[in-house]
This record gives structure tokens, C-alpha cells and sequence, in this order.
């Protein structure tokens, strides 16, 4: 009974003219353009330095800030106050001053993320240039890109698996084609099942469509077991297709649907760690990441990817990830009404 349902979810799948290419193309699109764009490294910032004392060191210190990709060397400037005007027009970003042995740092903090990224950068090699360099581990030369590629896979998994079965249900509903199920003996554990599975095996293509592209377009692949990016993915899938179902359940249109969908996935996504640390965000906000299963998908695959984490670095997200798709499945399939 089961397999013949499948085959019916398969069948309006591929009928559907725009959803084949959709799964094709989306992971293909987030993968080869979101890299580029969604990151926070800074470039191109215009450094003016005073430099007071005209020492070996400080002209050494000049030169590499003038070799760093980060930094434009904006020239050097007589005084404090001069190098300010500049900044006061735009034309610098921040001002170094060396006096006395001492190095003050001047940022424009109008861009908060600018001037604090900039400023630490230009911290960094002054600290370097006095012996004191930086040790990085995992992501020695700090590609962004391997940070956020891992972190990517969930947006991926979360619009494919989690938008598909809800509007796939309330379509249904609004078409009326429902309403034949439910005159029929099927067992609801079944039909959800029906639901769920063709979008699990969605999961696995558009996981392993990500990986491939991720080491022959940035030769990026992970440091750890590539089971264990599966099985993250296919938790994750769990949790978003039972959510999908839960909201389709409570919704009776297509546009409430992709209301309360897009709620949840605003909120599990900017909550998640995915942009900033969870540490800084405060209190109440920290403590929604003990539920949110987007923070435990994001910090497991980042274990695995760039520090090579094994079963045991991410048994706890594992664990978490399991309850609480379990859970999520549990009430998708006590919330479905069959005889609604």
C-alpha cells in the first residue's frame, strides 16, 4: 500500500513542470552564488597611517600593510588631524598613528562591521610585526567560504524539505484530492509516511549535489566522515518535512501556509548561529538555541567539515537532532485529521 503511494507522490512530482527543476537547480544556484555574497570578510579598506617616528620598523610595518589584500593604503599623513579630515570625507576608513613606539588605531565605526573587522585585521599585523603573530587552527588562511558552505546546506535542506510537503498537502486540500484519501482504509501513519519519504530521498540527491559542488567548484570537501553529512541531513530532513506537515495540518490555504512556514523558518535561521555566534546574542535570544534544531544541524557539520569531528565531537547535536525530529514526527502524525 505504502510503495503505491509513493509512486503517487513520484508521479505528481514529475508532472509538476516547475518542481524537477526546481530541485535541480536551487541547491546548484545557493551553492555556486551564495559563497560569493553571504560572507564577513572585509576588503578594501583604506588605511592612512601618521607615522611620527620614521624607524626601520614602522616603514616595515607600512609595507605590510600596503601588501595585505585586505587593506588599501590610503598614504601617509603629517598628522592626526589631517588623516581625520580624510575620514570625516570618506576618502579613508582608518587612520594608524605611530608614535613613540606606540600604535594607535582610528576606525570609522559609521559601518560598525568595517571598522571593528578592519580594525582587527590592522591589530593583527601590527601584533605580527612585533612577534607576537596570530596561531589559527583548522582554517589557517581564514576562507570564509569553508565557514559558510556547511552553514549553507541547511537553507537548502530546509527550503527543500520543509516548503515541498507543506504546500504539497494544502494543494491537495485546496484541490480536493484530499478528501479522496481519507475515504480510503489507509493508516495515517502510512499517508504521512507517503509524504515524508519522497522528500528524504529529495534530501540525500540535494546533499550530495551540495558536496560535489563544494570540492569542483571551491575544492572544498569534509575534513571528517561523509556519512556523517548525511546523517545530519537527513535528521534535519526529518524535523522540516514533519514541521511542513504539522503547519499543512493547521492550514486551510496556500498563502496561510507560506505564512506560517516562512515564521518559523525566519526565526529558526536567524536564531541558528548561521550569520553571527549564538554568544553574542543575549540571554532569552541564546536560550532558543537549546530547541532549535538549525543550530545543532550548523554547529555538527561545521565539527565535521573544517575540524574533522568525529562520531563522538557531535554525539550531543546527533542526539538532539533525533529527539527532536521524533518529536516533530510524533505530532505530525497525531495532528493529521483523516476523517476531516
Amino acid at each position: 500500500m505504502i510503495s503505491h503511494l509513493i509512486h503517487k507522490e513520484f508521479l505528481q512530482i514529475r508532472r509538476n513542470a516547475f518542481l524537477p527543476r526546481l530541485i535541480v537547480l536551487f541547491p546548484i544556484v545557493i551553492m555556486c552564488v551564495m559563497p560569493w555574497v553571504m560572507q564577513m570578510e572585509v576588503k578594501n579598506v583604506v588605511v592612512e597611517v601618521v607615522d611620527i617616528d620614521h624607524t626601520v620598523a614602522s616603514q616595515r610595518l607600512i609595507q605590510q600593510i600596503a601588501a595585505s589584500n585586505y587593506f588599501i593604503f590610503g598614504g601617509q599623513r603629517a598628522s592626526y588631524a589631517e588623516a581625520l579630515k580624510d575620514i570625516e570625507k570618506g576618502k579613508a576608513d582608518i587612520i594608524l598613528e605611530i608614535r613613540d613606539g606606540r600604535y594607535l588605531i582610528a576606525a570609522n565605526a559609521v559601518n560598525g562591521t568595517k571598522g571593528s573587522l578592519g580594525s582587527a585585521y590592522l591589530s593583527q599585523i601590527v601584533a605580527s610585526g612585533k612577534g607576537s603573530p596570530s596561531l589559527l587552527l583548522y582554517n589557517k588562511h581564514q576562507n570564509y567560504k569553508l565557514f559558510m558552505i556547511p552553514a549553507l546546506f541547511a537553507i537548502v535542506m530546509m527550503l527543500m524539505t520543509g516548503f515541498l510537503p507543506t504546500l504539497n498537502i494544502v494543494g491537495e486540500k485546496e484541490a480536493g484530492t484530499i478528501e479522496q484519501i481519507n475515504v480510503t482504509p489507509v493508516a495515517k501513519w502510512a499517508f504521512i509516511l507517503s509524504k515524508l519519504i519522497p522528500y528524504w530521498l529529495i534530501a540525500l540527491f540535494v546533499i550530495t549535489v551540495c558536496i560535489l559542488l563544494a570540492w569542483l567548484v571551491y575544492d572544498i570537501t569534509p575534513a571528517g566522515p561523509v556519512w556523517l553529512v548525511y546523517l545530519l541531513a537527513m535528521l534535519l530532513a526529518l524535523f522540516f518535512s514533519s514541521l511542513g506537515l504539522i503547519i499543512s495540518n493547521y492550514s486551510d490555504t496556500m498563502q496561510q501556509a507560506i505564512f506560517v512556514m516562512w515564521f518559523f523558518v525566519v526565526c529558526l535561521l536567524l536564531l541558528s548561529g548561521l550569520f553571527t555566534p549564538t554568544r553574542s546574542m543575549p540571554d532569552w535570544a541564546y536560550s532558543s538555541t537549546y530547541v532549535n534544531p538549525m543550530h545543532y544541524f550548523i554547529d555538527a557539520i561545521r565539527t565535521v567539515f573544517i575540524r574533522g569531528g568525529g562520531f563522538t565531537s557531535i554525539a550531543h547535536q546527533l542526539f538532539a537532532l533525533a529527539t527532536i525530529g521524533l518529536m516533530m514526527s510524533g505530532w505530525a502524525v497525531l495532528s493529521y485529521k483523516k476523517n476531516s
